[in-house]
């Protein structure tokens, strides 16, 4: 029965043979709170396998999943955020910029690029979370513009896929001004009968809910994204009542007309390049 009592006493495994995980090799769903491993996330576009949750992730990962095996060439990719206003909170806002640039490898909260899917050209515009919140500053309103102006020039439709906790602070009216700015690019678009898909992932808020997010020609979203304009707790304390079940989930956008439909992100390459074949016919 030596199954059930311990014949040698203590560890035998020595302090360098032990083997460690890599980092990086497994995740948990914030939902359902299962372990997912990294290939099996990557095989499942990033949505857990048990629950169907949708994991948060940026440009780089939603590029792998719509463009063409994973091919595309980026757009105006060397501009960054200057600091009109001398901003200072915990620390200089240039100095935020530097850190947040060194931690995520990215310039700033968006990343344009155009390529193919499913065959069809797409000029995509992606916000990444993990920079500053995705929060809207000049750089983002100048890439929207320039993708849109990119996309009127070569008549390639524009896809939006909105990621932000509203407008960047740090930047004040310079960052208030992109809502204007990119709702009239956007009606230069329309004029020019080119298409605009707004894709609203989790969370979509403030600013950018309130501009182009909402603007498309079709308006659809993830499952479950978080999509608003002031946070719900700030709502409940102004109207001094209990909110309704699923306040502000994209299921309840949808159901108050403000969306067209709600995909799920496995299905979402095959939904978006059968809708730009239709509007191509």
């Amino acid at each position: 029965m030596a199954w059930f009592k311990r014949e040698k006493k203590g560890i035998s495994t020595l302090t360098e043979e032990k083997k460690e995980a890599p980092d990086g090799l497994w995740n948990k769903c914030p939902n359902c709170k299962k372990a997912l491993h990294s290939a099996d996330l990557t095989e499942h576009q990033y949505v857990c396998h048990y629950c169907n949750y949708h994991l948060r992730v940026g440009s780089k990962e939603y590029f792998q999943v719509l463009f063409d095996q994973n091919e595309f060439t980026e757009l105006f990719s060397n501009l960054t955020s200057g600091d009109p206003l001398h901003f200072t909170d915990s620390k200089p806002y240039t100095e935020r910029l530097v850190d947040t640039q060194a931690k995520t490898g990215l310039k700033d909260a968006i990343r344009a690029a155009v390529g193919k899917i499913d065959g069809e050209e797409l000029v995509i515009a992606c916000m990444d979370f993990n920079f500053i919140g995705g929060s809207m500053g000049s750089v983002v309103g100048e890439k929207i513009a320039r993708s849109i102006d990119y996309s009127i020039k070569h008549k390639i439709p524009f896809l939006m896929i909105s990621k932000s906790g509203g407008a960047r602070m740090m930047e004040a009216a310079f960052s208030l001004m992109q809502m204007a700015k990119t709702s009239a690019k956007l009606a230069l678009l329309s004029q020019a009968k080119i298409p605009y898909i707004s894709l609203l992932t989790d969370p979509t808020t403030g600013g950018v809910t309130a501009s182009y997010a909402m603007l498309g020609d079709i308006n659809i979203a993830e499952p479950g994204a978080l999509i608003g304009f002031a946070g719900p707790r700030v709502i409940k304390e102004t109207i001094k009542k209990d909110l309704p079940k699923g306040f502000q989930t994209a299921e309840f956008v949808q159901e108050h007309g403000f969306l067209d439909f709600i995909v799920d992100r496995r299905e979402m390459k095959a939904k978006l390049a059968n809708f730009l074949k239709m509007v191509k016919n």
